[in-house]
């Protein structure tokens, strides 16, 4: 009976317990429940990012913009050489092979040249969207900490790195405001230098930076949508 007994005590102890610990309904229970608690992890859209802040959006238009000039030179080349390598062609009809031999040498280095020179312009735009690119990860770090004091977080990660989450700890329209209004389109700050950006240590998983997938997937790319420059191999004039 003794032991009987001290189990219901013990029992009846506990529920009181319990009951203690469950909110009563009245004001001091229903102002402990709605206390928002800041989220620690946040979570960010890169590409959104950079392809809808007014900054990203003037570098896509600016790399497009040369990738199409790109473009145009390239076809001009391709039809000049391409009439050059047909006139070529008739006057050999008419001519020795001696007279010949450097006119196509002449041609063949022609060739060779204006390939190098285009290829050398791809290369030159490639390196400069990197820069830019790269440039823009490193000026919006103190924004991006900024809204991470703000709000009382800890770390942010790449959106494309969380599996599932909650809207409420996405920042990327908060960032996106916040960079138009304190950078505006960026067009201050002039031609990006490698030397000038520094080290950017925003998130960036694929290793190209912030917005570095947002400018590819609009299509600037360089050379991507640049016609070839469709011009004969060296020798192609020869008898």
């Amino acid at each position: 009976m003794l032991v009987r007994g001290a189990v219901r005590a013990g029992l009846i102890g506990m529920a009181l317990a319990f009951a203690a610990s469950v909110p009563s309904g009245g004001p001091a229970s229903a102002q402990q429940a709605t206390v928002a608690v800041p989220p620690q992890i946040l979570t960010l859209d890169q590409e959104r990012l950079f392809s809808e802040t007014l900054y990203g959006k003037r570098l896509v238009s600016e790399v497009e913009r040369v990738s199409e000039e790109l473009a145009q030179r390239n076809r001009d080349v391709s039809a000049e050489l391409a009439a050059e390598e047909k006139d070529l062609t008739e006057q050999r009809k008419q001519m020795t092979l001696q007279q010949f031999r450097p006119l196509a040498d002449a041609f063949d280095e022609k060739v060779v040249r204006l390939r190098k020179e285009q290829d050398d312009k791809i290369v030159a735009l490639q390196r400069q969207r990197d820069q830019e690119r790269h440039a823009f990860s490193v000026r919006i770090l103190p924004i991006l900490r900024d809204i991470v004091a703000e709000v009382g977080g800890l770390a942010i990660l790449d959106e494309r790195a969380v599996i599932l989450a909650s809207d409420q700890i996405d920042i990327t329209d908060r960032a996106i405001a916040q960079i138009d209004e304190r950078l505006g389109d960026g067009a201050q700050f002039g031609p990006a230098e490698a030397e000038d950006t520094g080290p950017a240590d925003a998130p960036a998983p694929d290793g190209s930076g912030i917005g570095a997938g947002a400018a590819g997937n609009a299509g600037t790319q360089p050379g991507s949508g640049n016609t070839p420059l469709a011009v004969p191999d060296p020798g192609v004039a020869r008898p």
